[in-house]
């Protein structure tokens, strides 16, 4: 009899390790970073596991949030929404209803006033955000409202990474 189990890839870093250095900051999380697009065709993953971590800045942060949304392409041409373009770059999206209806919340962070925190979020599913279905090509837009920009020490802004998820027959 077979029986099927969960096999784990090795985690990958969604941004570059300095993308997220300095990331300056929206009141209304419109402006951020958006990920260069992760391309799900050739390793045709079930499912994503996304999990990250952010340092504020070193001088005095003001309570706010963190916002960690995931879009994908639109079509196989492909399509990318409003101004998203999948290329690691600064965009600022151009409404919060467009944001709403062209990406998934995957985690929201609430923040303090404390210099040089490093706040994290735990795995979160992709497939699910979707559904229970993993997008051929999707990508990360991170924004927050710290005031101050993220923390700008070389690699220590921020970083997320996935995890792809297959079953195989043992």
């Amino acid at each position: 009899m077979t029986t099927q189990k969960i096999a784990y890839a090795a985690s990958v870093a969604v941004f570059g390790s300095t993308d997220l250095d300095s990331l300056a900051s929206s009141s209304t999380w419109l402006a951020g970073w958006e990920s260069a697009v992760i391309d799900n065709t050739a390793n045709l993953y079930v499912d994503a596991l996304l999990a990250g971590r952010f340092k504020a800045n070193n001088t005095a942060p003001t309570a706010g949030q963190i916002q960690v949304w995931i879009g994908a392409i639109l079509n196989d041409t492909p399509t990318y929404p409003d101004v998203l373009d999948g290329t690691g770059s600064a965009e600022t999206i151009t409404s919060a209803d467009i944001r709403n209806s062209i990406m998934k919340l995957a985690a929201v962070i609430t923040t303090d006033t404390t210099a040089n925190r490093v706040y994290e979020f735990s795995p979160v599913s992709i497939a699910q955000l979707f559904g229970g279905i993993m997008p051929n090509k999707w990508f990360v837009f991170v924004t927050h409202s710290m005031v101050q920009a993220l923390n700008t020490t070389a690699s220590a802004g921020g970083q997320c990474w996935y995890t792809g998820i297959t079953y195989t027959s043992a």
